[in-house]
């Protein structure tokens, strides 16, 4: 066996920061896009709604009330993912929303294995009823919370996630976030 490198701290690099993209994932209604645009407003991050990046098809389909099949997530899920490794790859920080309800979609969004952080915005389907009832102006029906909840598979200890609490207002999720993750502001 060989000895063991010598290391010279006076001669050591020390690596760049790498780049972290922030993918605020759950269920409609549970508050990614006002708690992600929260965040990237504090942290001066780039955003991206990633419901923007539907296709229409998509949209038009969610809007007359049927759920979204894996087949038509796909398209989108590898802009969003195009979106991410975008980041990665200019070494800038972001924050994007993206539902990413099963493991095999963050996995799409992930598929490097390095610079992702799932940020899970988990609350009780009453909870989240609750908001969608009061919230105008979305293309995602109250009516298919349900199929979403079906779907959902909540991240596992081997994913880069953090799970947070919907309870609490946007801006002390936004915090809580913030300090969980020790992100500078």
């Amino acid at each position: 066996m060989s000895p063991a490198p010598t290391v010279h701290p006076e001669h050591s690099e020390q690596p760049a920061p790498q780049a972290q993209v922030l993918v605020l994932m759950g269920v409609t209604g549970c508050g990614k896009s006002t708690v992600a645009a929260l965040l990237a407003g504090v942290l001066r991050w780039e955003f991206e709604e990633g419901d923007a990046l539907h296709p229409r098809s998509n949209v038009e389909k969610m809007a007359s009330g049927h759920p979204l099949t894996d087949e038509d997530r796909r398209p989108w899920l590898e802009k969003v993912a195009g979106w991410i490794e975008a980041r990665l790859d200019a070494g800038t920080n972001g924050v994007i929303t993206c539902s990413a309800l099963k493991r095999s979609y963050r996995d799409i969004l992930n598929r490097r294995g390095a610079g992702v952080v799932f940020v899970y915005l988990r609350g009780s389907q009453e909870t989240i009823a609750a908001r969608l009832a009061v919230r105008r102006g979305h293309f995602m029906p109250p009516a298919l919370l349900a199929s979403q909840f079906e779907a959902l598979e909540e991240p596992q200890p081997d994913e880069p996630h953090l799970t947070v609490d919907v309870g609490p207002t946007p801006q002390v999720i936004a915090g809580n976030i913030i300090e969980a993750l020790k992100l500078k502001v």
